[in-house]
């Protein structure tokens, strides 16, 4: 079958991944793989071809089954997915990708229209529906797209990485500090609330800065912000001073460290 031929094509733009800000992946920069699946033989080794030629690497599977069991590479990646898989339904995998591999664009290909597959696989994300035969130049532009959109993914959780584990270097005590300081109390504020010392409290706070790399507290917002820190989880104390409720979903169970 040739993939220059004329073909008939149904698009629809799903929201763009990006990130941005704390500093780029490494992974970002490796040599993108595209994946294939179908059933078809000669559509496998024609898309190898045409993945190759545009400077990707490209690995090409006969099944859903053999395609999950392959490594999750950390590169941007893209995935050319046939509706129709002799052990799985396309739109079956799509939802095992989107868990597994959410960093993984999917670029669906039929052999014929199926509107409402076609709306069902846009609406769960897929960037592409294609039927066969298949045109190279525009199915390139989209894989082109799809290996653009892994990549702003792969970055921004770089990032979320990167704070998470800023986040995670905190003690209990500068955790308290820093959701109270980012909720808009002052130091002395934050002290009462706290049941500690307002000099107590800039020291907690320097620490925060420090270990969060923060340059402000407007960018300690912002970090908080992006972390989805809770900015009222406390609660007050039989003994009058104030103590978390519980602690931020990206804590680990610790002790108190001063």
């Amino acid at each position: 079958m040739s993939t220059q031929a004329i073909f008939q094509r149904y698009s629809v733009r799903s929201v763009d991944m990006h990130g941005r800000g704390i500093g780029p992946s490494p992974a970002s920069d490796a040599t993108p793989i595209v994946f294939v699946v179908d059933n078809d033989v000669a559509v496998r080794r024609s898309l190898k071809l045409l993945i190759r030629r545009g400077g990707w690497r490209g690995e090409t599977f006969a099944s859903a089954h053999a395609f999950l069991r392959s490594p999750r590479p950390v590169v941007p990646t893209c995935l050319v997915l046939n509706i129709s898989l002799s052990d799985s339904n396309g739109l079956d995998l799509q939802k095992r990708v989107a868990i597994e591999r959410p960093d993984m664009p999917i670029i669906f290909i039929a052999d014929k229209v199926d509107i409402p597959t076609t709306v069902q696989a846009i609406k769960a994300g897929a960037i592409e529906f294609f039927t066969k035969p298949l045109l190279h130049d525009v199915l390139v532009t989209a894989i082109r797209e799809g290996i653009e959109r892994s990549r702003n993914a792969l970055g921004y959780e770089g990032e979320m990485q990167v704070l998470r584990d800023r986040h995670g270097s905190l003690s209990l005590r500068e955790l308290q500090v820093m959701t109270l300081v980012v909720s808009g109390l002052l130091n002395k504020e934050v002290g009462a609330e706290m049941g500690i010392s307002e000099v107590t409290v800039k020291a907690h706070r320097g620490r925060v800065m420090k270990k969060m790399e923060a340059d402000s507290l407007a960018e300690l917002v912002k970090m908080s912000e992006r972390l989805n820190t809770p900015a009222s989880a406390v609660s007050i104390a039989d003994s009058g001073s104030r103590r978390f409720s519980k602690p931020a979903p990206s804590l680990r169970p610790r002790e108190i460290r001063s």
